[in-house]
Protein backbone atom coordinates (compact mmCIF):
# COMPACT_ATOMS: atom_id res chain seq x y z
CA UNK A 1 0.00 0.00 0.00
CA UNK A 2 2.97 2.37 0.77
CA UNK A 3 4.29 1.45 -2.41
CA UNK A 4 1.14 2.35 -4.25
CA UNK A 5 0.62 5.53 -2.12
CA UNK A 6 4.10 6.21 -3.64
CA UNK A 7 3.49 6.07 -7.36
CA UNK A 8 0.53 7.58 -7.11
CA UNK A 9 2.44 10.77 -5.44
CA UNK A 10 4.87 10.71 -8.75
CA UNK A 11 1.96 10.16 -10.98
CA UNK A 12 0.08 13.35 -9.75
CA UNK A 13 3.24 15.36 -9.41
CA UNK A 14 4.37 14.20 -13.13
CA UNK A 15 1.24 14.68 -14.39
CA UNK A 16 1.18 18.69 -13.98
CA UNK A 17 4.85 19.54 -15.16
CA UNK A 18 5.86 19.80 -11.28
CA UNK A 19 8.99 18.06 -12.48
CA UNK A 20 10.76 17.53 -15.95
CA UNK A 21 8.93 17.40 -18.75
CA UNK A 22 9.94 16.26 -22.08
CA UNK A 23 13.63 15.22 -22.72
CA UNK A 24 14.93 18.20 -24.73
CA UNK A 25 16.35 15.77 -26.99
CA UNK A 26 13.04 14.87 -28.10
CA UNK A 27 13.18 18.44 -29.75
CA UNK A 28 15.97 19.15 -31.08
CA UNK A 29 15.15 21.24 -34.38
CA UNK A 30 17.57 23.51 -36.37
CA UNK A 31 17.58 27.20 -35.30
CA UNK A 32 15.54 28.19 -38.04
CA UNK A 33 13.39 25.64 -38.33
CA UNK A 34 11.98 26.30 -35.10
CA UNK A 35 12.00 30.08 -35.70
CA UNK A 36 9.80 29.45 -39.07
CA UNK A 37 7.59 27.04 -36.66
CA UNK A 38 6.96 29.30 -33.44
CA UNK A 39 6.36 32.40 -35.91
CA UNK A 40 3.54 29.91 -37.37
CA UNK A 41 2.14 28.71 -33.89
CA UNK A 42 1.64 32.39 -32.87
CA UNK A 43 -0.50 32.85 -35.59
CA UNK A 44 -2.41 29.71 -34.81
CA UNK A 45 -2.77 30.02 -31.13
CA UNK A 46 -5.32 32.28 -29.60
CA UNK A 47 -5.65 33.14 -26.04
CA UNK A 48 -9.19 34.13 -24.63
CA UNK A 49 -9.44 35.99 -21.07
CA UNK A 50 -13.24 34.55 -20.58
CA UNK A 51 -14.67 36.18 -17.40
CA UNK A 52 -17.32 32.85 -15.88
CA UNK A 53 -20.51 34.56 -14.36
CA UNK A 54 -20.91 30.89 -13.32
CA UNK A 55 -17.47 30.20 -11.20
CA UNK A 56 -17.12 34.51 -10.47
CA UNK A 57 -13.52 34.50 -12.08
CA UNK A 58 -11.41 34.83 -15.07
CA UNK A 59 -11.22 31.41 -16.57
CA UNK A 60 -8.62 31.66 -19.58
CA UNK A 61 -9.00 29.09 -22.41
CA UNK A 62 -6.21 28.52 -25.38
CA UNK A 63 -7.18 28.09 -29.03
CA UNK A 64 -5.34 26.13 -31.79
CA UNK A 65 -6.74 26.99 -34.94
CA UNK A 66 -6.03 25.05 -38.22
CA UNK A 67 -3.62 26.03 -40.54
CA UNK A 68 -6.01 27.42 -43.02
CA UNK A 69 -8.23 29.31 -40.73
CA UNK A 70 -7.49 33.05 -41.75
CA UNK A 71 -6.89 32.02 -45.45
CA UNK A 72 -9.12 33.88 -47.07
CA UNK A 73 -10.85 31.03 -49.35
CA UNK A 74 -11.77 29.37 -46.24
CA UNK A 75 -12.95 32.58 -44.44
CA UNK A 76 -17.18 30.89 -44.53
CA UNK A 77 -15.71 27.18 -43.92
CA UNK A 78 -16.57 25.86 -40.07
CA UNK A 79 -14.84 23.35 -38.14
CA UNK A 80 -15.08 20.38 -35.90
CA UNK A 81 -14.08 20.79 -32.68
CA UNK A 82 -11.56 19.19 -30.24
CA UNK A 83 -11.97 19.95 -26.07
CA UNK A 84 -8.87 18.88 -24.82
CA UNK A 85 -8.70 19.15 -20.74
CA UNK A 86 -5.41 19.27 -18.79
CA UNK A 87 -5.12 17.28 -15.14
CA UNK A 88 -4.58 17.85 -11.90
CA UNK A 89 -2.60 20.90 -10.28
CA UNK A 90 -2.47 21.42 -14.58
CA UNK A 91 -3.45 24.70 -16.44
CA UNK A 92 -5.14 25.23 -19.87
CA UNK A 93 -1.41 26.25 -20.88
CA UNK A 94 -0.14 22.65 -20.90
CA UNK A 95 -0.48 20.91 -23.96
CA UNK A 96 1.07 23.83 -25.67
CA UNK A 97 4.16 24.06 -23.27
CA UNK A 98 4.43 20.30 -23.00
CA UNK A 99 3.81 18.91 -26.21
CA UNK A 100 3.99 19.53 -29.24
CA UNK A 101 0.84 19.45 -30.33
CA UNK A 102 0.63 22.49 -32.78
CA UNK A 103 2.53 20.68 -34.80
CA UNK A 104 0.66 17.52 -34.64
CA UNK A 105 -2.40 19.23 -35.73
CA UNK A 106 -1.01 21.26 -39.03
CA UNK A 107 -2.74 18.20 -40.86
CA UNK A 108 -6.06 18.36 -39.18
CA UNK A 109 -9.49 20.98 -40.35
CA UNK A 110 -10.07 20.68 -36.38
CA UNK A 111 -9.82 23.55 -33.84
CA UNK A 112 -8.53 22.97 -30.24
CA UNK A 113 -9.86 24.61 -27.41
CA UNK A 114 -7.73 23.84 -23.91
CA UNK A 115 -9.69 24.98 -21.08
CA UNK A 116 -8.77 26.02 -17.42
CA UNK A 117 -10.19 23.47 -15.42
CA UNK A 118 -8.26 24.21 -12.04
CA UNK A 119 -8.40 21.56 -9.67
CA UNK A 120 -12.04 21.03 -10.39
CA UNK A 121 -12.18 17.77 -11.89
CA UNK A 122 -14.71 19.19 -14.42
CA UNK A 123 -17.52 18.38 -11.95
CA UNK A 124 -19.71 20.87 -10.14
CA UNK A 125 -18.55 21.05 -6.56
CA UNK A 126 -20.96 20.00 -3.42
CA UNK A 127 -19.47 22.42 -1.01
CA UNK A 128 -18.61 25.45 -3.02
CA UNK A 129 -21.52 26.70 -5.09
CA UNK A 130 -19.64 28.64 -6.84
CA UNK A 131 -17.29 25.79 -8.38
CA UNK A 132 -19.21 24.52 -10.93
CA UNK A 133 -16.73 23.32 -13.56
CA UNK A 134 -19.04 20.43 -15.67
CA UNK A 135 -21.98 23.73 -15.76
CA UNK A 136 -18.72 25.69 -17.51
CA UNK A 137 -17.91 23.89 -19.94
CA UNK A 138 -21.14 23.25 -20.93
CA UNK A 139 -23.16 26.33 -20.23
CA UNK A 140 -20.86 29.17 -21.08
CA UNK A 141 -17.10 27.45 -22.90
CA UNK A 142 -18.86 25.64 -25.54
CA UNK A 143 -20.68 28.61 -26.41
CA UNK A 144 -18.16 31.18 -26.14
CA UNK A 145 -16.13 29.32 -28.51
CA UNK A 146 -18.84 28.65 -30.60
CA UNK A 147 -19.45 32.46 -30.70
CA UNK A 148 -16.29 33.96 -31.39
CA UNK A 149 -15.20 31.16 -33.66
CA UNK A 150 -16.45 29.32 -36.96
CA UNK A 151 -17.48 26.63 -35.25
CA UNK A 152 -19.41 23.59 -37.05
CA UNK A 153 -21.86 23.25 -33.87
CA UNK A 154 -23.15 20.07 -34.78
CA UNK A 155 -23.30 17.46 -31.92
CA UNK A 156 -21.45 15.25 -34.74
CA UNK A 157 -18.78 17.92 -35.31
CA UNK A 158 -17.69 18.19 -31.22
CA UNK A 159 -15.34 15.69 -29.29
CA UNK A 160 -14.18 16.24 -25.70
CA UNK A 161 -10.63 14.41 -24.52
CA UNK A 162 -7.62 14.38 -22.03
CA UNK A 163 -5.22 12.90 -19.85
CA UNK A 164 -5.48 12.03 -16.24
CA UNK A 165 -7.77 14.35 -14.63
CA UNK A 166 -8.88 15.23 -17.85
CA UNK A 167 -9.35 11.58 -18.90
CA UNK A 168 -11.74 11.21 -16.31
CA UNK A 169 -13.92 14.31 -16.94
CA UNK A 170 -13.86 13.70 -21.04
CA UNK A 171 -15.05 10.32 -20.07
CA UNK A 172 -17.98 11.75 -17.53
CA UNK A 173 -19.05 14.08 -20.07
CA UNK A 174 -19.29 11.54 -22.83
CA UNK A 175 -21.46 9.50 -21.00
CA UNK A 176 -23.51 12.39 -18.63
CA UNK A 177 -23.98 14.52 -22.06
CA UNK A 178 -23.99 11.70 -25.10
CA UNK A 179 -26.19 14.50 -27.20
CA UNK A 180 -23.32 16.97 -27.07
CA UNK A 181 -20.41 14.99 -28.11
CA UNK A 182 -19.24 12.71 -31.44
CA UNK A 183 -15.98 11.12 -29.21
CA UNK A 184 -14.62 11.03 -26.00
CA UNK A 185 -11.33 10.08 -25.16
CA UNK A 186 -9.03 9.32 -21.86
CA UNK A 187 -4.65 8.87 -21.74
CA UNK A 188 -3.74 7.89 -18.44
CA UNK A 189 -7.41 8.81 -16.83
CA UNK A 190 -7.71 9.44 -13.51
CA UNK A 191 -11.19 7.55 -14.08
CA UNK A 192 -11.55 6.23 -9.96
CA UNK A 193 -11.70 10.01 -9.00
CA UNK A 194 -14.81 10.18 -7.89
CA UNK A 195 -14.78 6.86 -5.35
CA UNK A 196 -11.51 7.02 -4.07
CA UNK A 197 -11.37 7.70 -0.27
CA UNK A 198 -9.46 9.50 2.60
CA UNK A 199 -8.26 6.18 3.50
CA UNK A 200 -6.74 5.35 -0.48
CA UNK A 201 -5.15 8.63 -0.48
CA UNK A 202 -3.20 8.48 3.29
CA UNK A 203 -0.31 10.57 2.66
CA UNK A 204 -1.42 12.15 -0.31
CA UNK A 205 -3.54 15.08 1.32
CA UNK A 206 -2.73 17.50 -1.41
CA UNK A 207 -4.67 14.58 -3.72
CA UNK A 208 -7.87 14.80 -1.22
CA UNK A 209 -8.15 18.39 -0.62
CA UNK A 210 -9.10 18.93 -4.18
CA UNK A 211 -11.35 15.60 -3.80
CA UNK A 212 -13.52 15.84 -0.59
CA UNK A 213 -14.69 19.86 -1.68
CA UNK A 214 -15.98 18.42 -5.27
CA UNK A 215 -17.51 14.96 -3.90
CA UNK A 216 -18.07 15.13 -0.74
CA UNK A 217 -18.03 12.42 1.64
CA UNK A 218 -18.22 8.63 1.12
CA UNK A 219 -21.68 7.46 -0.68
CA UNK A 220 -22.54 10.93 -1.33
CA UNK A 221 -24.99 11.56 -3.73
CA UNK A 222 -22.01 13.50 -6.22
CA UNK A 223 -19.82 11.10 -5.90
CA UNK A 224 -22.50 8.17 -7.19
CA UNK A 225 -24.10 10.99 -10.03
CA UNK A 226 -19.90 11.11 -11.41
CA UNK A 227 -18.65 7.97 -10.90
CA UNK A 228 -17.05 6.73 -14.18
CA UNK A 229 -17.73 2.99 -13.47
CA UNK A 230 -20.77 3.40 -12.15
CA UNK A 231 -21.90 5.66 -14.98
CA UNK A 232 -21.14 3.13 -17.65
CA UNK A 233 -22.16 0.29 -15.86
CA UNK A 234 -25.82 1.01 -15.21
CA UNK A 235 -26.43 2.91 -18.50
CA UNK A 236 -30.01 1.80 -19.67
CA UNK A 237 -29.34 -0.56 -22.54
CA UNK A 238 -31.64 1.57 -25.17
CA UNK A 239 -28.81 4.32 -24.65
CA UNK A 240 -25.91 2.87 -25.75
CA UNK A 241 -26.39 3.16 -28.72
CA UNK A 242 -26.58 7.04 -28.06
CA UNK A 243 -22.77 6.88 -26.80
CA UNK A 244 -19.56 8.88 -28.55
CA UNK A 245 -17.57 6.63 -29.38
CA UNK A 246 -14.96 6.02 -25.91
CA UNK A 247 -11.03 5.93 -26.76
CA UNK A 248 -9.23 4.94 -23.83
CA UNK A 249 -5.28 3.99 -23.38
CA UNK A 250 -2.83 3.78 -19.75
CA UNK A 251 1.03 3.42 -20.14
CA UNK A 252 1.65 -0.45 -18.75
CA UNK A 253 3.85 1.34 -15.58
CA UNK A 254 1.49 3.68 -14.76
CA UNK A 255 -0.45 2.95 -11.00
CA UNK A 256 -3.48 3.81 -12.88
CA UNK A 257 -3.50 1.14 -15.35
CA UNK A 258 -6.27 -1.31 -13.10
CA UNK A 259 -8.71 1.40 -13.02
CA UNK A 260 -8.42 1.73 -17.06
CA UNK A 261 -8.57 -1.83 -17.66
CA UNK A 262 -11.46 -1.81 -15.33
CA UNK A 263 -13.33 0.43 -17.28
CA UNK A 264 -12.38 -1.29 -20.64
CA UNK A 265 -13.78 -4.58 -19.02
CA UNK A 266 -16.76 -2.38 -18.22
CA UNK A 267 -17.02 -1.54 -21.87
CA UNK A 268 -16.74 -4.61 -23.48
CA UNK A 269 -19.17 -6.44 -21.04
CA UNK A 270 -21.95 -3.73 -22.19
CA UNK A 271 -21.11 -3.90 -26.02
CA UNK A 272 -20.31 -0.27 -25.78
CA UNK A 273 -18.33 0.95 -28.92
CA UNK A 274 -14.76 1.72 -27.63
CA UNK A 275 -10.82 1.08 -28.21
CA UNK A 276 -8.91 0.81 -25.65
CA UNK A 277 -4.93 0.75 -25.54
CA UNK A 278 -2.44 -0.28 -22.72
CA UNK A 279 0.80 0.75 -23.96
CA UNK A 280 4.71 1.34 -22.88
CA UNK A 281 5.11 4.03 -20.55
CA UNK A 282 4.35 5.79 -17.58
CA UNK A 283 2.31 9.09 -16.57
CA UNK A 284 4.13 11.64 -17.76
CA UNK A 285 4.27 13.95 -20.59
CA UNK A 286 6.49 11.76 -22.68
CA UNK A 287 3.37 9.30 -22.70
CA UNK A 288 0.74 11.95 -23.33
CA UNK A 289 2.98 13.99 -26.57
CA UNK A 290 2.56 10.03 -28.20
CA UNK A 291 -1.02 9.62 -27.41
CA UNK A 292 -2.94 12.64 -28.09
CA UNK A 293 -1.13 11.69 -32.03
CA UNK A 294 -3.33 9.21 -31.71
CA UNK A 295 -6.42 11.41 -30.04
CA UNK A 296 -6.05 13.76 -32.87
CA UNK A 297 -6.25 10.77 -35.57
CA UNK A 298 -9.32 9.01 -33.51
CA UNK A 299 -10.96 12.44 -33.25
CA UNK A 300 -10.34 13.11 -37.32
CA UNK A 301 -11.69 9.63 -38.05
CA UNK A 302 -15.11 10.18 -35.76
CA UNK A 303 -15.95 13.58 -36.85
CA UNK A 304 -18.48 13.96 -39.55
CA UNK A 305 -16.70 17.35 -40.53
CA UNK A 306 -13.26 16.05 -41.14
Amino acid sequence: MRRLRLLLLLVFLVAEGLTTPLPAAGFILARATRTALAAQESTRVRTIQFESKLIGKSLPYNVLLPADYDQAATKMKRYPVLYLLHGLTGHYTNWLEHTRLADYAMPYDLIIIMPEGNDGWYTDSTTTPTDKYESYILRELIPDVEKRFRVDGKRESRAIAGLSMGGYGALKFGVKYPEMFAFAGSMSGALGAASWTESDLRGLQFIWRTLLPVFGPENSPTRAANDVDKLYRELPADRIAALPYVYLDCGTEDPLLPSNRGLADILVSRKIPHEYRQLPGNHSWKYWDAQVQEVLRITAKKLRSL
